[in-house]
Parts: C-alpha cells; structure tokens; sequence
C-alpha cells in the first residue's frame, strides 16, 4: 500500500476549532443515520461482514436508524482518516481505534470528553473490564475511548510438534525461543510463523522487547529508538529468517492471516504473535485439537532473566476503543450505538463470531471457564500500556518503516547491521520530531 506522509498535528490542532462550524451542531437535526468507522477483519471478512448486518439490524429496531460503515485497512490509513476528518471537520461519527492510536486522537481534540452524563449513556464506567480503561485517556477525568474489545497478545505451539522434539514447556525468554525454534526446524518443517509483511505486527515485538530490556523507547519527551536494546530486538526479529533460518523464506511476504493459515496448516512450532482471534483458523486447521496458547517471552534477548528495571510487558494493552466525534450532529445515536455494542449481548455476539475478546466485565466473566482462554486472560492482566502520547502513532509506524524497509533485504536474505542502524536512525529523527511537534 502506498505510504503517506503524516501531517504534522500541530497544524491538525490549529485548525480543528477554525473548522469546527463546518461539521459543529447537535443531534437534534442530524438524518436517521450514523457513519462507524472501523478496522477491516481481513482474516473473517465474510464474518465480519454478518457481524456488521446483525448490529445495523438491531440498532435499527431500538432507534430507527441506520449505520453506514467504513473500514481503514492499516495503521496509516487509520491515522490519515483520523487527520483528514479532524481537518474538514466532518467524517465518521463514531470511531473504533487501537488503542495505542487513542492518545493520537486526544491530541487533536475533536473527540468528545466522556463526563458523567456520557458514561450513564452507554451504562456506567462500572460494566467494563478496569484494565480496559487504562488507555482511555490521560488520566481518569480526560477520558475520551470507551473500551470494546480486547486484543492481548500470546504465541500459539504446535503440542505434537514441541513433544517430538523433546520440548517439555514453551519458551519463557526470547533466547529460548530462537533455541527451540532451531530444534523444531527440519526439511519443510519449521520453528516460527512470523508475519513480517503485516502492517500492524512488527512494532510489536520491538516494543516488547525493549521494555523487557529496560528501554521504554518513549522516555518522557525523548525517543530512545537509537538505544542497543532497540537493535538487538531487530536483530533478534530479522535473525529468525535471515540467520537463523527458522522461519520459512515466504514469511517476509506474509501478514498475520498468513501466518496463521501457515501455522494451522501443522507443520510449523510456534506463531510467535496471534491472540483469542486466532482460535476459529486455528480449529478449521490440521492443528485442531494439537494446540495450545502460551505467554509471549518476557525476557529480553540476550538474557536469562529480565533487568531490574525491565518491564514484563506480556503484552501491550491491545483492543479497540469507541471513540464520538465532537463534530458530530448525531452524538445521542451515537452514544446508543456505542451502548449496543458494549453490552453483554453483542460483546458475546462479536467474541463468537471474530473471537475478540469483551470489555464488558458480565461478558468477560461468562468466558472464564473456556480453558484455552487461561493464558488469553492472564496476558490482559500483565498487559503494559503503550505511552498516552499524541506522538505515539508516528513513533509507531516510525518503527514499523524500519521493517517495511528491510523487506527487500530479507527478501535477498540477509540484513547487515550498518543497514538496521541506518534505519533507526532515521525512525529515531522521525520518531523525535513528532514528540517535538506533541509538546
């Protein structure tokens, strides 16, 4: 997909209240309908379409009317609808953003502040998961995002495959994935299913393993991209096709659907990044009833165990959070809509048929005695919030690039250490003028 250079936000807060009178008003004259913009499931897509029918079928019986939905496709085309939107003051009514982008979207201010009366329109703070509150906002009376679903991050092993080769537990460290990797790795068999070609995966891995590390790559005011632990995690990530050869050569084109259908497929150890999502695929395939969920490592690479000033990180604080537009002449149908899809009915409704994981806490409850879900749960509670920066989207995709731009490399076969830090330091200048522009 063709990238897109970034506006600068301060510019976006400029001229968010110039605009305001273009897409200002309440809700009292706006038409029977809302605009939702949401993420495009490109691994249930037909699911996700029924999904979408039945909630537009049902907001339709409770007010009369209709939802029209957009879709962005990856993390720029999210950023780049968030800015154009704010920009023109017009667009979707109601957003569902990752939550590591909700600290983006509260920089530009074009979001309602969710006060009491808003909290009571969609059925109170206190029916949601409390972890899931903790990136609605800078704090808990600047709260722009109502959690909807959850996404923790865990690995998927192959039982069968790990028992073969002498593995009694999966890996808790990154070194010892590579190792057990390397032995699961014989003929067309292979350690790993990484995607490396997804445009939300490989961040990540690298942010996760530089907190581990110590580096939290946002310190403040000041990125630390250009930081060893940084390279050693892309070192470690690269290495895995490139010099240790556990992953298959066609991982460096794959995304995450990708990755996963090659795992189902049997014959692979590990899908090092996957999450409840992953179940339907994962029981349609030949592992059906050979696997098994487990924590992602949570020690850096290159140790044994995690520095004192590491930080666990099993995974970032992953899902989705709704999002009204201040601009909006329907925020009421908007706040309804929202309360639908966050009650129980409906968060059952989505787990089942996409396996996104409740934020409403009577939802998340009801799922406890599913057993595969043990590992799922206990993910979210050691999940680590990504910093509340205006700047983190950039700082983000920044990361990302390094990886996009090392595709052909990977491609090629190797990838020397001059060339990743070349790479870092342009995403470290990228990723600092952002926080410049955040202050």
């Amino acid at each position: 997909m063709r990238s897109r250079k970034t506006l600068a936000f301060t510019s976006i807060l400029g001229l968010t209240l110039a605009m305001a009178a273009c897409g200002g008003g309440d809700d009292s004259g706006g038409s029977k309908s809302i605009n939702v913009l949401i993420a495009a499931n490109t691994q249930y897509p037909q699911e996700q379409q029924a999904w979408q029918k039945s909630i537009a079928e049902q907001f339709r019986t409770q007010t009369g009317a209709d939802v029209k939905w957009e879709t962005f496709a990856s993390a720029n085309d999210e950023l780049t609808k968030i800015q154009t939107s704010v920009v023109s003051g017009s667009g979707p009514d109601v957003y569902a953003v990752g939550t590591t982008f909700t600290p983006t979207a509260y920089s530009t201010k074009a979001f309602v502040t969710l006060g009491d009366e808003q909290w009571k329109q969609v059925g109170g703070k206190e029916k949601f998961i409390p972890s899931a509150l903790g990136i609605s906002g800078p704090d808990a009376q600047n709260q722009i995002g109502i959690p909807w679903v959850g996404r923790p991050f865990v690995m998927v092993y192959n039982t069968e495959l790990l028992k073969a080769a002498g593995i009694d537990k999966p890996a808790t460290t990154w070194d010892e994935l590579t190792a057990q990797a390397k032995k699961l790795t014989t003929g067309d068999q292979h350690g790993l299913a990484v995607a490396y070609k997804d445009n939300f995966d490989p961040w990540k891995f690298i942010w996760g393993m530089s907190a581990q590390a110590g580096n939290p790559i946002v310190d403040g005011r000041t990125a630390r991209i250009q930081d060893p632990a940084v390279q050693k995690a892309y070192q470690t990530y690269f290495g895995w096709l490139a010099t240790d050869k556990v992953v298959d050569p066609a991982a460096v084109g794959w995304t995450n659907s990708q990755a996963i259908a090659a795992f189902a497929e049997g014959k692979t150890g590990y899908m090092a990044l996957t999450s409840a999502l992953a179940t339907k695929a994962l029981d349609a395939g030949a592992v059906k009833g050979k696997w098994q969920f487990a924590l992602l490592p949570t020690v850096p690479p290159g140790a044994t165990s995690r520095p004192a000033n590491g930080v666990e990180a099993a995974s970032i604080l992953s899902g989705d959070n709704l999002l009204v537009a201040d601009y909006s002449r329907n925020k009421d149908l908007a706040f309804q809509f929202v309360k639908l899809i966050t009650d129980e009915p409906a968060q059952l409704e989505i787990y089942q048929q996409l396996g996104q994981l409740p934020s409403n806490a009577a939802a998340a409850q009801s799922l406890q005695s599913d057993p595969k879900l043990k590992v799922v749960v206990e993910a979210q509670q050691k999940s680590v919030a990504t910093p509340f920066s205006g700047a983190w989207a950039d700082v983000q995709l920044a990361l990302t690039n390094a990886v996009v731009q090392s595709i052909p490399d990977l491609s090629k076969g190797s990838i020397s250490t001059a060339t990743i830090d070349g790479r870092l330091a342009d995403a470290q200048k990228k990723a600092q003028s952002a926080l410049d522009r955040a202050k």
